[in-house]
């Protein structure tokens, strides 16, 4: 009997943990249906919040990349300011040498050379930091990006829009410009017109 009092005892345990089951499903689908306002505000809500989480993320990411861009351009772009006051220099050079005339006396041919020597030393520091001398040509076609123009030469013997003189030289830095070249430009002569009938 024991057993059997054993055994009964476990099948009176087993419905009442399935009763209570049915009763605990029962009450959590009562309390689904119960608050459907209350479902659709937690919906709406957590709708909202993965909004903004998203929002936030895609932000994070923009000032992120925003900073990496401004890091880069400063490494680049940073001696911007001490190049331009450099170029200085180097026209003063340049116009120094183009001052000079063609007979010197020997003691001063070294001088000279120095002189030209500081130039070629300058140009290459120039270049192994990015700077690169922007000189046009006569004749070529002016380009607004890289060219400022001083002043026109009406002329018949050049395209109009074209570089007659080149002033100074000009210098870009990476990719962009540090000061323009000056230059004046060809401008088509005016036509004349026959007033007289």
């Amino acid at each position: 009997m024991s057993q059997d009092n054993k055994t009964n005892e476990q099948a009176e345990e087993q419905a009442t943990d399935v009763a209570e089951e049915f009763t605990a499903e029962e009450f959590a689908t009562e309390e689904l249906t119960g608050g459907d306002d209350e479902v659709a505000a937690l919906k709406a809500e957590l709708a909202d919040l993965r909004d903004r989480l998203l929002r936030a993320v895609a932000e994070t990411e923009n000032v992120r990349r925003r900073a990496e861009k401004d890091k880069a351009d400063a490494s680049a772009y940073g001696v911007t300011n001490f190049a331009r006051d450099m170029l200085n220099i180097s026209d003063n050079l340049r116009r120094a040498l183009d001052g000079m005339p063609e007979e010197v006396a020997d003691d001063l041919k070294s001088f000279i050379d120095g002189v030209e020597m500081t130039e070629r030393e300058l140009l290459n520091i120039f270049e192994r930091h990015g700077i690169k001398k922007v000189n046009p040509e006569v004749g070529e076609k002016f380009d607004h990006k890289f060219h400022q123009a001083m002043f026109e030469v009406p002329t018949t013997d050049h395209a109009p829009g074209s570089v007659m003189q080149v002033v100074a030289p000009g210098y870009v830095i990476k990719d962009r410009l540090l000061r323009p070249a000056m230059v004046g430009v060809a401008k088509g002569e005016l036509q004349k017109v026959d007033t007289e009938v």
